[in-house]
């Protein structure tokens, strides 16, 4: 691994200042996502590292602030740092570190601006989230927040922004990845009074709300948590095709991306209806591993596309 310093010169960051901004998002990402933080500096290019975290960093920032608090403390925070965000697209300059360095980000990697701008319109529908009567409400839900968020990072990966296959394999991973989260966060949205599974999947199963607020360990509830699984995978497969479109320097990040989301289904599915009662969290251990899998050769007989 290259020192920050070293990755910073490779990505032609030079000026003073801008080191100081990028330093912020480093430092950002390895207080909240430390296991992405270490996945980026151990498998992405040096010149690409900075820009990859500056992407999660914005989103991040961005998500945590729709998260905390009340509705009322939650959307006052977040029309202004929306005002912000695009204030600082429409005059390249900004007062927040993680913003100003993701402004150079986007202008070095040409990322088109209607993914920012769609980024910021979906996530205001997380300030005030009332649940999903069904799953077309919850593919509406990927379409306007989750597809953008991974646009706006992921799609880094490509000199503005990549193909349409590109984009239509991100598509497949944000349903795949945001049921999974849901999955895995179960237990906690529904402490915030949040629940993210479509009301139409409960009913299926014959479940209620309170029997997940309770924890029960019911044959419906575990029947609805191993088929949200079940279908979290079979997207996932899907999304697989993103291996075939992702520049190469990028490759062995999305593959530990992909796999890492796959040993989180597993988890939920070995611990059935306890996920409405205890967080998912990844273990250390088995996380280092997936990163020490990720070599080169494991996708040697795969050409990228674009």
């Amino acid at each position: 691994m290259r020192t920050w310093r070293r990755s910073l010169e490779a990505a032609g960051v030079s000026q003073g200042a801008l080191r100081g901004d990028y330093g912020e998002v480093a430092r950002f990402m390895r207080r909240r996502e430390p296991a992405g933080y270490l996945a980026v500096r151990l498998l992405v290019p040096a010149a690409h590292q900075p820009h990859a975290l500056a992407g999660y960093a914005f989103a991040s920032y961005t998500d945590d602030l729709c998260d905390r608090g009340t509705v009322q403390e939650r959307v006052l925070r977040y029309d202004d740092w929306s005002a912000q965000v695009r204030t600082a697209l429409a005059s390249g300059g900004a007062g927040h570190p993680l913003l100003r360095a993701f402004l150079h980000t986007a202008a070095d990697r040409g990322l088109p601006h209607r993914w920012i701008e769609s980024y910021l319109d979906g996530a205001r529908i997380d300030l005030d989230f009332t649940g999903f009567a069904t799953e077309d409400d919850y593919q509406r839900y990927v379409e306007r927040l989750t597809w953008p968020f991974l646009m706006i990072t992921t799609g880094l990966a490509h000199q503005g922004g990549g193909s349409a296959e590109f984009a239509a394999g991100c598509r497949l991973f944000a349903d795949a990845a945001q049921r999974t989260d849901f999955l895995t966060d179960l237990s906690e949205d529904l402490r915030d009074g949040r629940l993210y599974l479509p009301a139409s999947d409960l009913e299926r199963h014959g479940v209620t709300r309170e029997d997940l607020e309770q924890g029960r360990d019911l044959p419906g509830v575990r029947a609805l948590i191993t088929a949200t699984a079940a279908t979290a995978r079979a997207t996932l497969r899907e999304a697989d095709v993103l291996m075939d479109h992702c520049p190469a320097e990028h490759r062995r990040l999305m593959r530990f991306v992909l796999d890492l989301h796959h040993q989180r289904l597993d988890t939920v599915t070995a611990r059935g209806a306890s996920v409405a009662r205890r967080p998912v969290r990844d273990r250390p251990l088995r996380c280092l591993r997936l990163l020490a899998q990720g070599s080169p050769s494991r996708d040697a007989d795969r050409t990228p596309v674009g």
